[in-house]
């Protein structure tokens, strides 16, 4: 049955980041059913629907009171579970126990099963409350439902619904003058989403490239997509030094995202906790073939062992030399009917009509 108010709460664009992309796209085709949506974003647009909160604040509860009872809200937040807030977990327990509205917590953090552990006393306190005051769960993959059933025994209902939505943005928009530059200074171009910290792994991604250049010869330049949303000064140092050849662009929207994926030779995704990876589709939509850890979604990919740089080293030549077109056209067809589907079940999961 439809729901008769929906919110969605998560970050939008920009920064950009997986989960941004996801709960902007989710809006953008939720919006002309009703849905509001509540958000954190360094842009603010002029929407009726949207309300532009900072995370950690106490307008977040006026924005309760005003909208949220006996709501449907449809949590795509870190600040609750996956990084529980001291202040923030109690007043959204007792919000949800006063104004008695549906907690929906989509989990899209792949890392949670592996930091849980670490958790402190007070953490893991927040962490069973929050999760005990859940309506229901979603899911991005498999691991993640099982963990939550098996290790930590919620008996709330948990769905699986990937978080690949169809994309929105055209392949299209020109790029500029000055990254148009960039990427034609090179022959062959490498590139790489995520930001300026070790679990990303711009510096496997460095020195990969620096060593098939180094072997081969081969004018290979390497682009860093920098989200910009965390950064390790000296990591980003440790990366950067000495390689006049790679190109750091930050804070691209996202249609400049797909245009320089498009440029691409190939995409590599050094990263070993991933829930999902929206990038490594969006690559193969935008025709690149992808280099990527077995984590989150790996079909039609080149794949080897998060750790493992002889490996990465050896999928990226084999990329290089031969991209396999007719392999990436099928699977991103394959994704792009998922994708649909997903978006269907999101919207009849949110409770809104088709």
């Amino acid at each position: 049955m439809p729901h008769a108010k929906a919110i969605i709460l998560g970050p939008t664009p920009p920064p950009y980041g997986g989960v941004a992309v996801f709960v902007s796209a989710l809006y953008r085709s939720a919006r002309s059913r009703g849905v509001k949506l509540w958000t954190f974003s360094d842009e603010q647009t002029k929407d009726d629907r949207v309300r532009y909160l900072k995370p950690f604040r106490l307008e977040l509860l006026p924005s309760l009171i005003r909208d949220a009872f006996k709501a449907r809200v449809i949590d795509n937040s870190y600040f609750a579970i996956e990084y529980p807030h001291k202040i923030f977990v109690p007043l959204w327990i007792l919000g949800n126990l006063l104004l008695r509205f549906e907690w929906v917590k989509v989990f899209l953090d792949g890392s949670l099963p592996f930091r849980y552990p670490g958790f402190g006393r007070i953490q893991r306190l927040l962490f069973h409350s929050a999760i005990k005051s859940v309506t229901e769960f979603v899911v991005v993959n498999e691991e993640l439902k099982l963990w939550l059933l098996n290790e930590i025994g919620v008996r709330q209902n948990v769905t699986i619904i990937p978080c690949l939505l169809p994309m929105s943005a055209t392949l299209d928009t020109s790029l500029p003058e000055h990254l148009d530059r960039a990427i034609a200074r090179h022959a062959k171009q490498v590139c790489s989403i995520g930001i300026f910290i070790p679990a990303y792994g711009f510096k496997e991604a460095a020195e990969a490239v620096a060593r098939i250049r180094a072997e081969s010869g081969d004018d290979i330049g390497l682009i860093l997509i920098d989200g910009a949303y965390n950064n390790d000064d000296s990591y980003r140092r440790q990366v950067l030094e000495g390689r006049d050849w790679i190109t750091v662009m930050t804070k691209l929207p996202r249609p400049l995202v797909l245009q320089v994926l498009k440029r691409s030779n190939v995409f590599v995704r050094p990263f070993g906790l991933e829930s999902y990876g929206i990038s490594r589709v969006e690559a193969l939509w935008c025709g690149v073939p992808v280099v990527a850890t077995r984590a989150g979604e790996t079909r039609g990919m080149f794949l080897y062992d998060y750790g493992d740089q002889n490996g990465l080293i050896r999928q990226m030549k084999a990329a290089l030399l031969n991209s396999n077109q007719q392999e990436i056209l099928h699977w991103s067809a394959v994704f792009q009917k998922e994708a649909e589907e997903n978006l269907r079940d999101l919207i009849k999961m949110i409770g809104i009509e088709v």
